[in-house]
């Protein structure tokens, strides 16, 4: 990985600051996307005491927006005119319904539609820099979950854990479609599942929901184990050619018939296309 440019989304904790960590120390430098300035400023310390000569770099911004979203892609590609890696990562699962000021469901547009604005905006480095990659952290939640195309907000009958597990489903489709639009240039794309890890993820859900998660937890993997398939996507040369593919444990894992479905992974990207306001 040494020369390397790797740019990833919810890496100042969790399972997307260890991938950093083990990816910088195979001589990647990292690009971090974050929200919040002091974790975000503690890991790039990090980051960059562990090898002085590679220059880190951070961009701050709000995934949850679109405009913030397409100016964060502005400003990076504009940055890096080659990015090797993009390691989609950052996510969030809500006790309570609640809408951003794009009109978004904020589970949907944290979890997927950051993935495809930023992914569309980040085309030309990816492209330029090509063999490359994307990685999408989706999850198992997807499983039972199915996409209403007429209610894509979660309107009707919110549950945290239900749109949750749509937005992993939804990054599963996302990835289908991203290889098969990007096939023949180079640029792969895969995701997959952690499994279930103990970091901060869900403990600001609200109500229930955070106390379940945390309850949970006592069964859950470590951030080390929960970052193995993250890291093995972006580096190894054993999937360089695989495209389209959902991963556990840096092995190919098989998603449910929904999340299989070509047809509705089209039809989201085009949806998708329609909410940000980007040609499809």
């Amino acid at each position: 990985m040494r020369g390397k440019v790797v740019v990833i989304t919810g890496a100042t904790s969790g399972i997307g600051e260890v991938a950093a960590r083990r990816l910088a120390g195979m001589g990647a430098r990292i690009v971090l996307v974050a929200r919040d300035k002091a974790r975000g400023e503690a890991t790039l310390r990090r980051l960059s005491a562990a090898d002085t000569s590679i220059s880190h770099s951070i961009h701050y911004g709000d995934l949850s927006r679109i405009s913030e979203m397409k100016r964060l892609a502005a400003q990076i590609a504009a940055a890096e005119p080659r990015i090797d890696v993009l390691i989609n990562n950052a996510g969030a699962m809500f006790g309570s319904r609640h809408v951003t000021e794009d009109n978004l469901e904020l589970t949907f547009a944290v979890n997927h539609m950051a993935y495809f604005v930023l992914t569309q905006g980040l085309r030309e480095p990816l492209l330029a820099a090509a063999p490359a990659r994307v990685v999408n952290t989706a999850s198992d939640a997807h499983r039972g979950a199915k996409l209403d195309f007429d209610d894509l907000q979660s309107a009707n009958g919110y549950s945290g854990y239900k749109a949750y597990g749509r937005s992993k489903l939804c990054n599963i489709l996302f990835t289908r479609e991203l290889s098969r639009f990007w096939s023949g240039k180079e640029v792969t794309a895969n995701c997959l599942h952690p499994g279930f890890v103990a970091t901060r993820f869900g403990d600001s859900s609200g109500g229930l929901l955070s106390r379940v998660v945390r309850m949970a937890k006592i069964f859950a993997i470590s951030p080390e184990n929960g970052a193995r398939t993250i890291v093995y996507l972006a580096s190894s040369p054993e999937v360089a050619g695989i495209s389209g593919r959902y991963f556990h444990q840096c092995r190919p894992a098989t998603p449910t018939t929904g999340a299989r479905d070509d047809a509705a992974a089209q039809r989201l990207w085009i949806e998708s296309a329609k909410l940000a306001g980007i040609a499809a």
